[in-house]
C-alpha cells in the first residue's frame, strides 16, 4: 500500500481548495495503516487528538446506540413511535400554508379549515420507529418553530433531549410518514428514544455503551472553555471570495442549555472516532474485544431503507449511486457514483466537513476530521473515497 497520492489529496485540499486544516486516520483489519494531519499557518497545528464539532456524523453514533436496544429487544423497527411517546399518536400534515399555523398547533389547537380548504390533514399512518433512522417521519429541521421556542421560555432557555418529543408532536408533518426522504431531526429523536428505553440520559448511555467500551476519552456532549482548548478553529467557507473566515467554535445546531443533539451535537477527536469506525467494519468488535454490535445488526443498518419513489428527494451530489438505511449513506449502485468503493460501503458526513466510511467486505474504515462550514463535501467526500481505494 502506498498512501503518497492520499497525502497529495489532503495538502491540496489545504494548499489550493483553502481549507484551514485536515486529519486523517485509514484501518484495515484492525491495523492503522494511515495517519496524517496538516493545517494551513492560518488554521492550527492539528494532530488525530484535536477536537471538532463532529456535526452530522452524530448521527450514525446515535443509531449504532439505538440499534444495540433493538438487540436486546427493547423495541422494533415497525413499532409506532407512539408505542414509547404517547404524543405522537394523532399526527396531522401540512398542505399548506397559513401565517399562524405553526404558532396555533404549538398551542394544542388541532384545525381543520373552512371552505373545504384543509391546511392541515390527518396523517393516514403513524410514525414508525424505522421512520426515524432512515428519515421518513415527517419531520422538517426547523428547530426555530413556535413549539421549540415555547419550550424554551417555559425552561428559561433549557432544552432537555426528552422534550423534542413534546416540540416535534406539537408542529405538523412536512409529508406523510414513510413516503418521502427529509434531513429532519429524526436522529435527535432517536437520543430521546434511547434515553427513555435506557432510563439513563442520553450522554450517560453512549459513554457506558460506546464510549468507554472503545476508548474514545474525547466524546462528549458538555462545552465549556477547557473542551474548548483542544478544538481546532472552526471556519464558515466564503463562496465568493474561495476563502474561509474565522468564526465562534460554538455548535449554532444546539436548541438550547442540556439538550444532546444525537444528530449533530457530539465533541471529538479523528483518532477517537476512527475506533469507532474501525470496531464497525469488523463486524461490531473492537480489536481488544469490545463489542458494541453484531455483525446481522450492521448487515441490517446498510441495507437501503428508502422508501419507494424517495430517491427524487434523496439528491445530494456527493451522494449520487448510494441509498439510504439505518442513518447511513449505503452505496448501492458504482455506475452511478463512479466509485471505487464496493457495494454495501456505508457512512455518512458532518455540516463542518467530516467523513466516515465503512466498509465490511475490505475491513477497511476511514474517517476525516475538517472544521469549516459551507464544507464542499460535493468536492472533497468523493475524492477521499476513490483515492483511498486507489493506494490499496
Amino acid at each position: 500500500m502506498d498512501f503518497t497520492r492520499l497525502t497529495s489529496l489532503l495538502r491540496h485540499l489545504v494548499d489550493e481548495v483553502r481549507i484551514p486544516s485536515v486529519c486523517m486516520q485509514v484501518y484495515r483489519d484492525g491495523e492503522q495503516i494511515y495517519s496524517y494531519a496538516y493545517g494551513s499557518p492560518e488554521g492550527m497545528t492539528v494532530t488525530p487528538n484535536t477536537t471538532y464539532n463532529l456535526y452530522s456524523v452524530s448521527k450514525l453514533i446515535t443509531c449504532t446506540a439505538a440499534l444495540q436496544l433493538l438487540e436486546q429487544g427493547k423495541y422494533l423497527l415497525t413499532d409506532p413511535l407512539y408505542d414509547y411517546f404517547p404524543q405522537f399518536r394523532e399526527m396531522y400534515v401540512r398542505c399548506g400554508k397559513g401565517d399562524d399555523l405553526g404558532n396555533r398547533i404549538a398551542q394544542g389547537e388541532r384545525i381543520l379549515y373552512e371552505d373545504g380548504k384543509t391546511e392541515v390533514v390527518r396523517a393516514t399512518r403513524p410514525i414508525l420507529i424505522r421512520d426515524l433512522f432512515n428519515m421518513s417521519a415527517g419531520f422538517s429541521y426547523n428547530y426555530n418553530a413556535p413549539a421549540f421556542k415555547r419550550i424554551l421560555a417555559e425552561t428559561g432557555g433549557k432544552f432537555p433531549t426528552l422534550r423534542l418529543a413534546d416540540a416535534l408532536a406539537a408542529e405538523p408533518l412536512e409529508y406523510e410518514p414513510g413516503t418521502r426522504w427529509g434531513y429532519s431531526l429524526g436522529h435527535d429523536m432517536i437520543g430521546a428514544l434511547i434515553e427513555r428505553l435506557s432510563s439513563m440520559p442520553f450522554g450517560e448511555y453512549l459513554q457506558k455503551n460506546i464510549f468507554d467500551p472503545l476508548d474514545m476519552k474525547s466524546f462528549t456532549f458538555h462545552r465549556d472553555e477547557a473542551v474548548y482548548e483542544t478544538m481546532a478553529p472552526q471556519y464558515l467557507y466564503n463562496y465568493e471570495t474561495k476563502r474561509p473566515e474565522l468564526i465562534t467554535k460554538e455548535n449554532p445546531m444546539l436548541i438550547g442549555e442540556g439538550f444532546e443533539s444525537g444528530g449533530a451535537g457530539l465533541i471529538g477527536s479523528v483518532a477517537d472516532y476512527a475506533k469507532f469506525a474501525n470496531a464497525m467494519c469488523l463486524g461490531g468488535t473492537s480489536p481488544q474485544g469490545a463489542r458494541i454490535l453484531s455483525p446481522a445488526t450492521i448487515n441490517l443498518m446498510r441495507q437501503n431503507f428508502l422508501p419507494a419513489g424517495a430517491e427524487v428527494d434523496f439528491n445530494w451530489p456527493q451522494l449520487q449511486g448510494y441509498g439510504y438505511g439505518l442513518g447511513v449513506r449505503t452505496h448501492i449502485c458504482p455506475a452511478k457514483s463512479g466509485g471505487l468503493s464496493p457495494v454495501g460501503e456505508f457512512g455518512w458526513g458532518g455540516a463542518a466537513g467530516s467523513y466516515v466510511m465503512i466498509d465490511q467486505e475490505n475491513r477497511l474504515a476511514a474517517f476525516y476530521g475538517q472544521h469549516m462550514r459551507n464544507n464542499l463535501e460535493p468536492y472533497v467526500h468523493p475524492r477521499l473515497r476513490n483515492t483511498i481505494y486507489g493506494c490499496l
